[in-house]
């Protein structure tokens, strides 16, 4: 009635707008840029639109910043059988998006084949895996990052990436790198010389689908939550696979690798000795150790003391069950003969334990109820865990993030949460919050604060550019963190 308009938008985004309406200065103080860039676009304030763009430019380096290691273009994409093209990427997709995001739907492509889905690390390794093939880079102080090596085409999508940088023994001597990719059953395995040079080594099966690929020591090893293990020798060039019980956690220490099964069982095979069972076709897989609830070992972690290597039988595990509880079982000098013995038990999470982490300073475990972790300080007395003064609780937090609703095999593993980093050093948790971001989060896993803001570069926004961290294991402080 008073010819009054009622504008419904935010009056503290106001304020700014009106002065730079008036006087065409800038106030930003107590408003966040990207509010008042909403509202100026809103508007349709070009003027304003412009200087905000500038500001956010000031505050931002296209060159990363202080932490920013390094930026390795997009390779060749060999999909020129499929495509009867050879799409050659760059910092800009435009000239390839429309035609590729065509085809790749209208030949079955279940993935965007431009995306990078996984990166893993070793020394000073690292391998990117895309859709349909897989890129080996390597570093030196003195060239900085160099490609080393592309896989051929591959007609399935992969799901699982393995990356060994220090071959001890291998079949062309020790200068062999080896790289695997699985998808389903199949697994393909490469060899990489100095020259950058790759051989395919041999495609094996495991049967049912792999639900983890990784080295131990010269081997390649898959397993399945059905109950598989397939171990890989590069002495002996041969692929064995044996049945175990249903597999639900895993974890690896100097030449042992330890399974969690659901039966509450800890097994373990030494993969020292795998070569010289080839006549039996067995690989030695032992009990370790039996749950006293017989609840499944859903999540391991191992810890070698400092004077393992010493002595051959310090040894400490951690281990969450499908009950929510977590135990720690120790074997010192004093309990050989015996086996582990239970050391502490802690009955604090009310859902399954799906993570845990045993270091020098620190117990962490991570429940099923939106990734809720919880940490407790370690007590050592001369490098062995301690009862005096004991464990006490150190923090409670939950790591929230929203996952892809139909998300390929490759997603879990390519957006792992951690822990990761060095077991005497500070751990860290990487928190992406949505699915699609150019943001992500490091989070320290003692006390869950917030370490580090890694965002994603600011270009070209396509929902196909994807942000991948690779926490190395040395200090994060340094170079190649």
């Amino acid at each position: 009635e008073t010819g009054a308009i009622f504008i419904d938008r935010d009056p503290a985004a106001f304020a700014p707008i009106l002065n730079f309406l008036r006087t065409k200065e800038l106030d930003l103080r107590g408003v966040s840029i990207n509010v008042l860039r909403h509202e100026a676009e809103f508007y349709g304030i070009t003027p304003l639109v412009r200087r905000l763009l500038l500001c956010e430019e000031l505050e931002r380096s296209s060159c990363g910043s202080v932490l920013f290691h390094g930026y390795l273009p997009p390779p060749v994409f060999p999909i020129a059988d499929k495509l009867n093209v050879s799409l050659k990427t760059s910092y800009s997709f435009t000239v390839f998006a429309a035609t590729v995001n065509l085809l790749w739907f209208s030949l079955g492509f279940p993935v965007d084949p431009r995306k990078v889905l996984i990166v893993a690390g070793h020394h000073n390794w690292i391998v990117a895996a895309y859709a349909h093939f897989a890129v080996c880079y390597r570093i030196k102080e003195s060239s900085g990052w160099q490609q080393v090596f592309t896989s051929p085409y591959l007609d399935w999508t992969i799901e699982r990436v393995a990356l060994n940088a220090k071959v001890v023994g291998g079949p062309h001597g020790d200068k062999d790198k080896m790289v695997a990719v699985a998808s389903e059953s199949s697994i393909i395995l490469w060899s990489i010389q100095d020259g950058g040079s790759g051989s395919e080594i041999g495609v094996f099966s495991l049967g049912v689908p792999v639900d983890a690929l990784f080295f131990i020591g010269n081997q390649l090893v898959a397993t399945s939550h059905t109950g598989k293990v397939g171990v890989w020798n590069a002495v002996t060039q041969h692929w064995q696979v044996q049945d175990v019980v249903p597999i639900t956690s895993y974890d690896t220490a100097g030449s042992f690798l330890l399974l969690g099964c659901n039966n509450g069982s800890i097994y373990y095979i030494d993969m020292q000795k795998f070569p010289l069972r080839m006549k039996d076709n067995d690989l030695l897989v032992t009990e370790l150790y039996h749950d006293p609830s017989n609840d499944a070992i859903t999540a391991l972690s191992v810890y070698l003391t400092p004077k393992t290597s010493v002595s051959g039988n310090w040894i400490e595990i951690a281990y969450g069950t499908s009950s929510g509880a977590v135990r720690v079982i120790v074997q010192h000098p004093e309990t050989v003969g015996s086996g582990p013995q239970l050391f502490q038990t802690f009955t604090v999470h009310r859902s399954p334990v799906t993570k845990i982490m045993l270091s020098e300073k620190h117990l962490v475990s991570v429940c099923a109820d939106n990734n809720h972790v919880r940490t407790w300080t370690v007590t050592r007395f001369r490098g062995m865990i301690s009862t005096q003064p004991g464990s006490t609780p150190l923090a409670s937090f939950k790591i929230l993030s929203l996952e892809e609703a139909e998300s390929h095999g490759s997603y879990c593993s390519g957006n792992d949460i951690g822990p990761f980093g060095e077991r005497d050093d500070q751990q860290v948790f990487i928190q992406k919050v949505v699915p699609i971001t150019n943001k992500l989060f490091v989070r320290l896993s003692s006390t869950g604060k917030r370490y580090i803001h890694v965002e994603g570069f600011k270009g070209e926004r396509s929902r196909t550019r994807t942000v991948q961290v690779v926490v190395s294991p040395s200090s994060l402080l340094s170079p190649c963190s």
